[in-house]
C-alpha cells in the first residue's frame, strides 16, 4: 500500500482530475479502524466445517489463482514503473494487482476454528453458505480498502479518453437542444457553440470526467462507511456517477448562458473555477441526504405507525 501511495502520488499532484487522491490513504485507514472490531468479531469463528468440501475446496482454489494472478500483475506494474517512470498502465496494473493479493491473502490467511464434534457438512445450499461464513465475510470487509486505489489510479488512456468524448459530446448535445428549444440562436459546430457574441469551447475537462472519478470516489466512502447491504452500496455508487454527470451538465447550461449574456470572456477564471467545485459539492450533498432514506427500515417505520396487537394468552 505504501507503494501504491508513492507510485499515485505522481498523477494526485499532476492531474486536477486525481487531486482527490491525497485522502485516500486516510480514509482507508479510518474504514479499517472502523470495521476493526467486526474482522476481529469473525476471526476464527468458522464454522467452515459446515461447507461441503466440493465449495470449500473450489472457493480455496480460486483464492490461489487469484493471489498467483494478481501477484504476477503486481510484479508487471513494478518493472513497468521502474523502466517506463510514471505510466497509466503501470499504475492500474499496481493497484489491481494489490486488489487483488489483499482480498485473496485475508481470505486464505484467517485463522480456522477446529471442528466441532458430530458437525456435518451443509447439503443444497453451498454458494449461500460460503457467502455467509466468517471467512467470505471478512474478506468482504476489505472491499473499499482494496478496490478504491483503482478509483485513485488513472484508467488506461484509451479508455479515458474514449469515456472523456463520450461524455464532451453528451454535454455539447444536451446544451445545444436546450438553447435551440428555448429559441436562443446558437450554432454547434464539433464542440464548439457559437453564440451571438462569440464563441463557446466546451474543453476537454468540462466533458465532466474530473467531477465522474472524484465523486466515483466520495459515493464509494459513504457507501462503505454508512451502508451495509451489498446491493445499497452499488446503488449509491451508481447515483454518485449519475448525480455528477447531471450537475455537470446543469453547470455547463450555467456557464453557457454566461457567455450567452456577458460575453464568452465573462466564464473564465473565478466563474468557471467555483462552478467546478460546486458541482462536487452538490453531488456529495445530494448523496449524503439518499444515505437516510437508503437506511430507512420500512418494516420498524411501519410497526410505530400501527403497532402490532400483543399476543393473547390462551
Amino acid at each position: 500500500m505504501a507503494f501504491l501511495v508513492w507510485d499515485q502520488h505522481y498523477w494526485w499532484s499532476h492531474k486536477e482530475d486525481y487531486t482527490f487522491g491525497y485522502l485516500v490513504p486516510f480514509f482507508v485507514a479510518y474504514v479499517i479502524y472502523d470495521r476493526w472490531p467486526r474482522i476481529l468479531g469473525l476471526l476464527g469463528k468458522g464454522p467452515e466445517e459446515a461447507l461441503p468440501s466440493g465449495i470449500l475446496g473450489a472457493a480455496r482454489a480460486l483464492a490461489l489463482a487469484v493471489f498467483a494472478g494478481s501477484a504476477l500483475m503486481f510484479a508487471f506494474g513494478a518493472f513497468y514503473r521502474a523502466g517506463a517512470g510514471p505510466s497509466n498502465p503501470g499504475s492500474l496494473a499496481l493497484a489491481l494487482g494489490f486488489c487483488g493479493l489483499l482480498l485473496s491473502m485475508v481470505y486464505l490467511n484467517q485463522p480456522e476454528r477446529a471442528p466441532e464434534d458430530g458437525a456435518r457438512p451443509a447439503r443444497g445450499m453451498g454458494l449461500r453458505s460460503l457467502m455467509r461464513s466468517p471467512r467470505f465475510q471478512v474478506a468482504a470487509l476489505f472491499l473499499f480498502p482494496a478496490l478504491v486505489w483503482v478509483v485513485s489510479a488513472p484508467l488506461l488512456s484509451v479508455v479515458e479518453n474514449n469515456l472523456s468524448m463520450f461524455l464532451l459530446n453528451q454535454v455539447t448535445v444536451v446544451v445545444f437542444f436546450t438553447f435551440d428549444m428555448l429559441g436562443l440562436p446558437l450554432e454547434r459546430q464539433g464542440n464548439i457553440l457559437i453564440l451571438p457574441e462569440g464563441q463557446v469551447g466546451v474543453a476537454e475537462a468540462c466533458s465532466g470526467i474530473r467531477s465522474l472519478t472524484a465523486c466515483l470516489f466520495a459515493g464509494s466512502f459513504l457507501a462503505a462507511v454508512f451502508l451495509n447491504a451489498f446491493w445499497k452500496k452499488v446503488a449509491l455508487v451508481a447515483l454518485a456517477m449519475l448525480f455528477a454527470f447531471f450537475t455537470n451538465l446543469l453547470r455547463s447550461l450555467f456557464l453557457t448562458a454566461w457567455a450567452y449574456a456577458y460575453g464568452p470572456e465573462a466564464i473564465d477564471g473565478a466563474v468557471h473555477d467555483v462552478t467546478g467545485y460546486a458541482v462536487l459539492g452538490l453531488t456529495s450533498i445530494g448523496l449524503i441526504c439518499l444515505l437516510p432514506v437508503f437506511n430507512l427500515n420500512l418494516d420498524k417505520l411501519a410497526e410505530e405507525i400501527e403497532p402490532r396487537p400483543p399476543p393473547v394468552a390462551h
